[in-house]
């Protein structure tokens, strides 16, 4: 019976990728923090933003722009957010998709008020255009546009107010460096401790009055894939679980259950982490083999494999990357308990 409580999850989006889904979007925005101290982890970034916006306010001016860079789910939209309210501006959001044409981002900008926070996600995916415009924008806090065709065409220039562009994108490698070059400060976000996992769980269940041991927050936490989106997202799959199936207790046992008809095992691994383990290992005796063929042989694609099930194995040291293609490592051998081949010689510890 337990297994098959979650059965129409294969139907939704992979319910330990990082990335947003539709179903978070109320959940995470109920669960996001209002200011500094109320954000748990990345204590670096939040030292040096607190002084570097402290100072900024102690002038009465605009903070420099920011930019944030990391895996999906680490808090780039939460900080973006709580940078407005420590400065006490509004807050603009778009993102870099939704910008199809220069008047989309002119409409915005032109709009905006002294000391407004723009928030830009996704930003290395604005068109290079749309992105061009951006850079008077943020240099000179000018708006250049052109009026007219060909010999007649003049340019106008518009004075903009003085804002702040808060940028947040998932690969800094595709960021122009023109644009990289004009934000003042860029912070680099990385995955959270089980210690601060735990501790973002305890305050996403209270904020939810949900009561739960410290043990079954743990629990989760150690299969959380170490970020706070994936953590919140099964957070909310056992509070359903133990409320059809445990009358509403939320126990170590009862997460336990819950997380194992999700397929999800302790280290944070699903079906197709494993899948892929196993048909490198099986198949391919454990590599090295290329990531087409492993694509086609696990029936994923390859920006799958390569964007959201490859950087988890990488970064648990499941997986390694070599010259000659993929390679099972020896925690892969003992995560799914396989016998490690004796001729594997280039197998990686």
């Amino acid at each position: 019976m337990d297994s098959s409580f979650f059965q129409d999850v294969d139907q939704e989006p992979r319910l330990i990728a990082p990335d947003a889904q539709e179903t978070d979007r109320g959940f995470d925005v109920a669960l996001r923090p209002k200011n500094l101290s109320e954000f748990v982890g990345q204590t670096k970034v939040k030292e040096n933003l607190r002084i570097f916006l402290h100072a900024a306010k102690g002038r009465g001016e605009p903070c420099e722009h920011i930019l944030f860079y990391g895996p999906p789910g680490l808090g780039k939209t939460s900080l973006a957010h709580v940078i407005a309210a420590e400065m006490g501006a509004p807050i603009k959001v778009t993102s870099g998709p939704a910008l199809e044409k220069v008047g989309d981002l002119a409409a915005i900008l032109t709009n905006l008020e002294d000391g407004d926070i723009l928030f830009i996600d996704e930003i290395h995916r604005m068109n290079r255009s749309i992105e061009e415009v951006l850079y008077p924008a943020m240099e000179d806090f000018a708006l250049d546009i052109v009026i007219g065709k060909g010999p007649t065409a003049r340019t106008l220039r518009l004075d903009l107010k003085r804002f702040t562009l808060v940028g947040a994108t998932t690969r800094l490698s595709l960021l122009s460096a023109p644009l990289r070059d004009r934000f003042g400060v860029v912070f680099h976000l990385d995955f959270y401790t089980p210690v601060e996992m735990r501790d973002i769980l305890d305050r996403s269940a209270q904020l939810l009055s949900i009561p739960m041991e410290s043990t079954a927050l743990e629990r989760i936490a150690h299969r959380a894939r170490r970020t706070p989106r994936i953590g919140n997202r099964l957070l909310k799959r056992v509070r359903d679980y133990g409320q059809v199936m445990a009358n509403g207790l939320l126990s170590a046992d009862v997460v336990d259950r819950a997380l194992d008809a999700l397929e999800i095992d302790a280290r944070g691994l699903d079906e197709a982490d494993r899948r892929t383990l196993r048909t490198l290992i099986e198949k391919f005796n454990g590599g090295p083999v290329g990531l087409t063929t492993l694509a086609a042989a696990t029936a994923e694609e390859v920006e799958t494999l390569e964007e959201v099930i490859e950087p988890f194995l990488l970064q648990e040291g499941m997986l390694a990357r070599t010259p000659r293609g993929r390679v099972a490592t020896e925690h892969a051998y003992a995560h799914l308990n396989c016998v490690i081949p004796t001729r594997q010689g280039i197998l990686l510890s």
